[in-house]
């Protein structure tokens, strides 16, 4: 291995064996506040409520971004789907017995979501040969990004990519959910072991931490022990974010959880206008075209 692939074995293997245990009086309890600081939010309801670590951030964020994106209809793009394309072709490195370059990787990833994923699969085969390309180019550059700073994962590490995971509250009317890039080791019994690991391009943000607290509460809430370690890597830089789940910390996320859920729902009842937080979002924020605190920020970020 080379220094940034031992780095990352080091530190994630880091006091394994003295991982602390947890009861499941734990998971009880999480469940118990969270069901009665979500029960009146649930009450006001007209339809379910999802949310994930993009709501929740937006919900105590900007509300105008979280509303605007709301109503717009999805639809994809090269930022998307270079990321979905490289997830796949991460995927397929750890579970195919033979070796392929990132490349031929990148290009096995597409012809299986053009054959199976009915949504970003339909896409890829009609979006042309030229945003194709883009596609590829950038998909390959992230893929050999991760190979250059991760060590071949081995399947005594229990690797999993894409691990979806789910929670809900007052008769399914309040979901949270959410989805890993990897997860690595399982829990032991009462005693963690699972590591949760988000891939990231571009800078540190202290959203992406809040990100995998929330991961770390839903995968407690689901099987009663909570991860052992929260990593960000940041393939850009080489950098590893580490952090140690503690019982204080998914208490923490508890509050988080509520107070966002209830933040949405006045919102979705039309009972306030949303507040805005300008911000390094707004630079890809989709309704900044028509916020004027927004255009703002950013002009001013321009003329510095």
């Amino acid at each position: 291995m080379n220094p940034a692939q031992q780095e990352i074995v080091d530190r994630l293997r880091k006091n394994e064996e003295t991982a602390a245990s947890f009861g499941p009086e734990l998971r009880v309890g999480l469940r118990a506040e969270l069901g009665d600081g979500l029960a009146p939010i649930a009450e006001r309801l007209t339809e379910p409520l999802w949310l994930n670590k993009h709501v929740i951030a937006q919900a105590l964020g900007c509300e105008r971004r979280l509303m605007g994106e709301r109503n717009e209809k999805f639809a994809w793009s090269v930022p998307i789907a270079r990321g979905s394309v490289a997830h796949k072709a991460i995927e397929l490195s750890v579970h195919r017995l033979d070796r392929l370059t990132a490349m031929e990787l990148v290009d096995e990833a597409i012809a299986s979501l053009i054959a199976n994923e009915v949504g970003l699969g339909d896409w890829l085969a009609t979006c042309g040969d030229t945003t194709r390309a883009e596609i590829r180019s950038e998909a390959v550059a992230r893929v050999s990004a991760f190979e250059e700073l991760w060590p071949q994962l081995s399947p005594r590490w229990w690797p999993v990519l894409e691990s979806r995971m789910s929670a809900e509250f007052c008769d399914s009317r309040i979901i949270l959910r959410g989805k890993t890039d990897l997860t690595l080791g399982r829990a032991s019994g009462e005693r963690a072991g699972k590591v949760i690991v988000d891939m990231k391009t571009g800078r540190f943000s202290p959203e992406h931490i809040a990100d995998l607290r929330f991961y770390a509460l839903v995968e407690t809430l689901r099987v009663g022990t909570p991860p052992r370690l929260l990593a960000s890597s940041y393939l850009d830089s080489g950098d590893l974010h580490v952090e140690t789940v503690t019982e204080d910390l998914l208490w923490g996320q508890v509050k988080r959880v509520i107070d966002a859920a209830g933040r949405y729902a006045t919102l979705l009842a039309e009972e306030r206008d949303p507040n805005v937080h300008p911000g390094p979002a707004c630079r890809w924020c989709r309704v900044s075209a028509d916020c004027t605190e927004g255009q703002t920020y950013l002009a001013a970020l321009d003329d510095d």
